[in-house]
């Protein structure tokens, strides 16, 4: 079977099913990369490096020969990695396969050529990781049906969020696609945050399967979406534009509990950090807080007092909470529990009355 160039929907369509390889450098894997997809680097980044520089400063002849050389000595390679990926994966279609490069050109045609040869029905994604990444830019724009859960911190709204999930219910984790909590403590216990642009591309690929695209109609969307109340940056990273005036205009249901709760709960999420690592985050908001509380938070944590260091960041926390809803002047739908529980909370946020 010849290999076949798609576009980005059909592409995207098979890779919930068909291997999916990128043969971008590892640098430019690392950076960013369709969510899913294997790295198969047909050069390496000092070898990208060389032929680009060739290619510009020499000619295009030149490059081209240099690339077939570095590409010629690995096709065993290359056949060998794609080989052990697909028998170590349950993949009903593995004799099929995806590829892209950067923008459809001479690294994914040379792939597809080897392993199109070697017996595999290859599908090369037209247009290749630039296409993608129009495509993901795009799908922000659409006018998604959020349902907001709001409230301050420690009210247990991700495990709410989780809760709703498991019982079905379309949901966006926005803090586990960025890997933060979103304060100066939102690092803590997280992996390392992914780039802007992986951000982005795990944003896009976590709302696909809520939605659906009809040529003749826009965007068809069965259900709403539950999501969780979060500020447009989240550690180093920021909602785009068009999705945060979504998420901002959607209706907002604020879960309102004790402050006794609310301290426990963080105390145990938290308390258990590394002194070090707590009183560094402490120091990063050192000017928010307030000197005087500042030095009184990380006091009364090295005495073991934990409970009464993060009473003074949580009233400092519930202060910037009220001012920012002030400042944004938006109208919530109060939602009151006196308990942390996030089963009861989440099935009781599904029967509220203004749901």
């Amino acid at each position: 079977m010849p290999v076949q160039n798609i576009d980005i929907n059909l592409f995207l369509k098979f890779s919930s099913e068909v291997p999916l390889f990128d043969v971008r450098s590892p640098s430019e894997y690392k950076h960013a990369h369709i969510p899913g997809a294997y790295s198969l680097p047909i050069f390496t980044d000092e070898e990208r490096k060389e032929i680009g520089t060739q290619y510009k400063q020499i000619s295009r002849e030149v490059a081209i020969k240099t690339g077939l050389r570095y590409f010629g000595k690995n096709l065993e390679s290359f056949v060998l990695q794609v080989e052990q990926i697909i028998n170590t994966k349950d993949k009903p279609a593995a004799s099929k396969i995806l590829l892209h490069c950067w923008r459809g050109g001479m690294r994914s045609s040379a792939m597809a050529w080897l392993l199109s040869q070697y017996g595999y029905d290859v599908y090369v994604l037209d247009g290749g990781y630039k296409q993608y990444r129009r495509y993901v830019l795009r799908q922000f724009e659409w006018p998604f049906h959020f349902q907001v859960l709001g409230g301050h911190t420690g009210s247990g709204k991700t495990e709410v969020l989780q809760e709703l999930h498991k019982s079905g219910h379309p949901v966006i984790d926005l803090e586990n696609l960025a890997q933060h909590k979103g304060s100066a403590f939102g690092a803590l216990g997280m992996a390392e945050q992914p780039s802007q642009e992986q951000f982005e591309n795990l944003l896009e690929r976590a709302l696909a399967p809520y939605y659906a695209i009809d040529n003749s109609h826009g965007m068809i969307q069965p259900l709403p979406i539950w999501i969780e109340n979060e500020s447009q940056r989240i550690g180093h990273v920021n909602l785009p534009n068009t999705f945060f005036r979504t998420l901002q205009e959607s209706p907002c249901y604020l879960l309102t509990i004790p402050f006794d709760q609310r301290l426990e709960f963080i105390t145990q999420q938290y308390g258990t950090f590394e002194k070090e690592k707590l009183v560094n985050a402490i120091m990063r908001i050192q000017k928010r807080l307030g000197g005087q509380h500042a030095k009184e938070a990380i006091f009364q944590l090295l005495e073991n007092n934990i409970t009464e260091c993060f009473r003074i960041l949580l009233s400092y926390y519930d202060k910037e909470y009220n001012r920012a809803r002030e400042k944004n002047n938006r109208t919530c739908i109060p939602f009151e529990s006196h308990e942390i529980n996030a089963v009861k909370n989440a099935s009781r946020l599904i029967q509220h009355p203004t749901h």
